[in-house]
């Protein structure tokens, strides 16, 4: 591998860089529309969601020498799951002790609040409830607690009925946890504010810059272009893509293969009307069903002082489909006829049809919330947000919930010079500066920056 030609940086340009990251001067922030036709850069990012935006900052802090970019194809960053979603912050129970994904959940809340404090960014550290109503709940609870210890959440704690009423007088269960450092935050304003960072050391940004092509320069310095959807290209020593839910898709355009595939699945909340919004203080989680890599229906209150009631969990029928009505022809017939997608439909086919009765009537979604917080009602409901989710699927149906990295080094200057993250799974909001510190890390190393 050919090590980065770092462009010839003076003392005091360096020196300004370097105390524009720390902060210590002001600095005018250029966001380019993606109406200038021709720049060249050190490393170009592709997607401005968390995982990105989180990246292009700590190579940016890491290398201030470099000229870095970060592209998006939306007119905003944190557009789709970045801005989507629940907004809870994660303290890391659910997953298996030891795994990566622990790892990086458990570092990710620790890095979130220092950040949010250094930042001013409003949240609340609410806590989180995972409520066991059903007996054969109950040895998955404890099973959760293990894994919290293991993975060295603090002070969860397992609660009986009278301790949990104690907590949220209208909760209603046998047994429950108790995770006191879960919160909640606005994940889009926090993507923001990543941006806002790598601006401030001089890095650019692009939006309405849809890469739809990639293209090997005769030039050596900067061997790969970046076409867009309009008529600007990027040349760029090097890439990284966080694409989320067109990850696969950008990846097929560098020669890596379909697969994982990129399945959307809608997530669709309700909202409680103003009147119920003092019902809980807290998240109240159900125990997930460890069959589904989904969490289930829970009770989660905004920064913005309204409660979120789901989410389920349906097939949309286009990667960016947020309601019924938003289909793509070319993206439905992809993915019904990716076997993957086939297999897991065969499988969990009831599972499906469930979702999607609870989907169209509202009174089956609030049935799920009423195992646990009864005084709740399908008056108490309206019609709220939805978020799609980019689920990564292998060919055989199994729903892949580790991190995927793919380059196609040997394959030309493209390929060599390409790194894709075609998979952050979920809590990817809250451990997204760990996962920054992983991909700077692996950038570091494929490419000897």
């Amino acid at each position: 591998m050919s090590f980065i030609t770092k462009s010839a940086v003076s003392l005091p340009v360096l020196s300004s860089k370097i105390f524009q990251c720390l902060g210590f001067l002001n600095y005018t922030v250029t966001r380019r529309y993606s109406n200038q036709k021709h720049h060249s850069y050190d490393i170009v990012v592709i997607g401005g969601g968390i995982v990105g935006s989180a990246s292009a900052r700590e190579l940016i802090l890491r290398h201030p020498s470099l000229k870095i970019a970060i592209v998006e194809k939306e007119n905003r960053f944190a557009c789709h799951q970045s801005g989507n979603n629940s907004g809870v912050i994660h303290a890391g129970i659910y997953y298996k002790p030891g795994s990566l994904k622990a790892k990086l959940c458990v570092e990710g809340l620790n890095l979130s609040y220092q950040y949010l404090d250094k930042k001013g960014i409003k949240y609340s550290k609410c806590g989180k409830l995972i409520v066991a109503t059903q007996r054969s709940e109950v040895p998955r609870l404890l099973d959760l607690y293990d894994r919290g210890v293991k993975n060295g959440v603090k002070d969860i704690k397992l609660l009986d009925s009278k301790e949990m009423r104690e907590l949220e007088p209208n909760c209603r269960g046998l047994e429950a946890l108790w995770s006191p450092h879960t919160g909640i935050v606005d994940w889009g304003e926090v993507t923001n504010s990543y941006v806002k960072d790598f601006e401030e050391c001089g890095g650019k940004s692009y939006l309405n810059f849809e890469v739809t092509k990639f293209i090997e320069s005769e030039g050596a310095e900067y061997p790969v272009i970046l076409n867009s959807s309009k008529v600007d290209k990027i040349e760029a020593k090097y890439v990284l893509t966080c694409c989320g839910l067109q990850s696969d898709t950008v990846a097929v355009l560098t020669g890596c293969p379909e697969e994982p595939k990129i399945i959307p699945f809608r997530g669709e909340y309700l909202y409680l009307k103003p009147n119920k919004s003092k019902i809980a203080k807290a998240n109240i989680y159900p125990v997930p069903d460890p069959r589904f890599p989904f969490l289930g229906v829970h009770l989660t209150p905004k920064i913005d002082g309204r409660v979120i009631v789901g989410p389920n969990a349906i097939l949309a029928f286009c990667k960016e489909g947020y309601r019924w009505g938003d289909v793509n022809m070319k993206e439905l017939r992809e993915i019904i006829r990716f076997s993957g997608f086939q297999r897991m439909a065969l499988k969990y086919a009831s599972f499906g049809l469930k979702e999607m009765s609870r989907s169209l009537i509202m009174p089956l979604q609030v049935m799920q919330i009423q195992k646990y917080i009864q005084n709740i009602t399908s008056a108490d409901v309206e019609r709220g947000p939805a978020g799609v989710r980019a689920q990564a699927m292998a060919k055989d149906g199994t729903l892949i919930e580790d991190f995927v990295f793919d380059s196609q080094p040997g394959s030309g200057a493209i390929g060599s010079r390409v790194l894709h993250c075609r998979n952050a799974p979920s809590p990817g909001a809250t451990s997204s500066l760990a996962i920054a510190k992983m991909i700077a890390d692996k950038m570091e190393e494929e490419f000897k920056l």
